[in-house]
């Protein structure tokens, strides 16, 4: 063990793995078993899949039709590989080349997901007022003209400026989430490697593989998986600041602001995790210097935004305090759901068992992962959703956690038989089923209105008849994959009571202007109706706008799982209707 400046670490001498004996009986029987005990984890929970209740892709759903050779075929694949893999140790120099690498592979199939969750037409019609008018304009009118709900404005501001210099493309937004998940698997490693040594960051970095939910967050228009980036730069920089000072104070300070820009829910997290970096240092006065400074420099910033946009930051507390704090006993998934079928058991073990490992040594460090998961479940945190932020510091409490295992072999083994059989959980169940959504009727929509010649299309929504769900808000999330212009009339339809609904979002925002058609515009002859099922009448209004169209097109697929259903009807209006 080793001091340095103030921060108690462990140093490995180890950098490559040396060579290994043949594997004695002992070995094998272990590895035997390991592998014995995941294949019968896996298989158990395929059988109790009704019991998963997560709301985006239960297993329920995602394996609704695989059969147990299916699975069981699934699952020794994945777990043969993690065999082959627990045998090799990469040289130090190029793990997080590795890892940075690996991690983008692994996402890199769920970008042919869709967007399954209506808030990426939140941010995406955020976005999109920068895009379209300019940061000044996205500052000036942000909570006003600008529809803020509950966010915050970096992430917003961070796609609107990708969509403004690339074009107005998800490939891009894509890109850049994709690119945020692998630099926070590196920065888990290095956080891991920082407080304790090397083996454990590797470790804690893969087992953030073995997620199967968070790899299919990683390609949607949302601020969770940014939101993590953040928040694990913010606490890295935070360790480098107050045990070595320097450039990374205001490194820290300016990562901690951008965090804390991210989500009001960032906030908990970000100051217990600052108190427990304090518990893990020395009491140097060098250490209160550099705190006031990282709690100045971030609190400056926070504090101009919140002077600046007094009104705006009062409605949301407001909201959250009165909605959003209520709403989180009533919009839950169960633990068992969240931390054994959309988490790895293995890792949800291993981190309950770090608790006891980090008592019995006393290890103050430990608090650093463990504070913030101790905030959020004090608030009642109880969707996954709300949790995918602290996901690096729960990996690397697993990562810890398998130190009682006292052997380097079998905790690679471990670790690879929860990446592998997660990824394979994710890319051959979760991906497909998402797939088969009716939100893939949108994307479809989309690359077929772009193979038109007309410039402007016209769009309808029938109200949804399985959600109580405002049918505008489908307009955006159409909006995402054409580079068409898009028309909308709001027929003016009033919200149905939904104060205490999750999805109140989308009838307190009226559809952006550049939806609107200019006075003077001919009437567009592409049309487009999107209705909640097969068959849904017409109100009269629309029926009598497409009076003599011809249909060129339908996107009809229907999961039959979700309450919003977005089926899609292409028409061509005669010129003189």
């Amino acid at each position: 063990m080793l001091v340095r400046n103030g921060m108690l670490m462990s140093q490995t001498i180890e950098c490559v793995a040396p060579a290994q004996a043949p594997a004695d009986r002992d070995e094998v029987v272990r590895t035997g078993l390991i592998v014995a005990v995941a294949l019968a984890m896996f298989f158990t929970l395929w059988l109790f899949r009704a019991y998963d209740d997560n709301r985006l892709v239960s297993w329920y759903w995602a394996f609704a039709d695989t059969g147990a050779f299916e699975w069981l075929s699934l699952s020794v694949l994945a777990l043969a590989l993690a065999v082959m893999l627990a045998r090799w140790q990469p040289a130090v120099r190029a793990a997080p080349i590795i890892l940075f690498v690996l991690a983008w592979l692994v996402a890199l199939p769920f970008w042919s997901a869709p967007e399954p969750i209506v808030d990426a037409a939140r941010y995406f019609t955020q976005a999109k007022h920068l895009a379209l008018h300019g940061p000044a304009y996205f500052a000036a009118q942000w909570g006003r003209e600008i529809a803020a709900w509950t966010d915050l404005p970096l992430i917003p501001f961070l796609y609107g400026a990708i969509l403004s210099v690339f074009g107005e493309q998800r490939l891009y937004l894509q890109a850049f989430t994709t690119l945020l998940f692998a630099a926070t698997v590196v920065l888990t490693y290095l956080i891991g490697r920082t407080l304790w040594h090397e083996r454990l960051g590797w470790h804690g970095a893969l087992l953030l593989l073995a997620m199967p939910y968070l790899l299919t967050q990683v390609p949607l228009t949302l601020v969770d998986v940014p939101t993590m980036f953040f928040v694990t730069a913010a606490v890295y920089a935070l360790i480098q600041a107050l045990a070595r000072g320097g450039a990374w104070i205001p490194a820290a300070a300016a990562l901690v602001t951008a965090a804390a820009f991210t989500k009001y829910s960032a906030w908990p997290m970000l100051a217990a995790a600052l108190a427990a970096i304090l518990l893990g240092q020395r009491r140097q006065s060098a250490m209160v210097v550099r705190v006031g400074a990282v709690i100045a420099g971030g609190g400056l910033a926070l504090g101009i935004y919140i002077v600046a946009a007094q009104d705006v930051v009062t409605a949301q507390l407001a909201l959250l305090r009165d909605y959003q704090a209520p709403g989180l006993g009533r919009w839950r998934e169960s633990p068992m759901s969240t931390f054994l079928f959309q988490i790895h058991p293995f890792v949800t073990v291993a981190a309950l068992a770090s608790i006891f490992l980090a008592w019995i040594r006393r290890d103050a460090r430990y608090l650093i992962l463990g504070a913030p998961w101790l905030v959020m479940g004090l608030f009642g945190a109880g969707r996954i959703r709300y949790l995918v932020p602290l996901f690096p510091l729960l990996a690397l409490m697993a990562a810890y956690g398998l130190e009682l295992m006292r052997h380097a072999r079998i905790e690679r083994l471990i670790v690879w038989c929860a990446v592998t059989t997660s990824v394979a959980i994710a890319a051959f169940g979760y991906l497909p089923f998402l797939r088969q959504t009716s939100a893939a009727n949108l994307e479809n929509t989309g690359a077929y209105l772009d193979r038109l010649a007309d410039q402007t299309v016209e769009v309808f929504t029938l109200p949804q008849t399985g959600a109580t769900i405002n049918p505008a808000v489908s307009v955006p999330l159409l909006d995402f994959y054409t580079r068409k212009r898009l028309v909308y009339r709001d027929d003016g339809t009033p919200s149905p009571g939904v104060a205490t609904s999750p999805l109140r979002f989308t009838w307190e925002a009226p559809p952006p202007r550049y939806y609107t058609a200019p006075a003077d515009a001919p009437p567009a002859t592409a049309v487009v109706v999107i209705s909640s099922a097969r068959g849904q009448a017409l109100p009269p209004a629309v029926a009598a706008r497409l009076n003599g169209a011809s249909v060129l097109a339908s996107f009809d697929r229907s999961d039959g799982v979700y309450g919003y259903q977005t089926l899609v009807a292409v028409y061509r209006r005669a010129q003189d209707h």
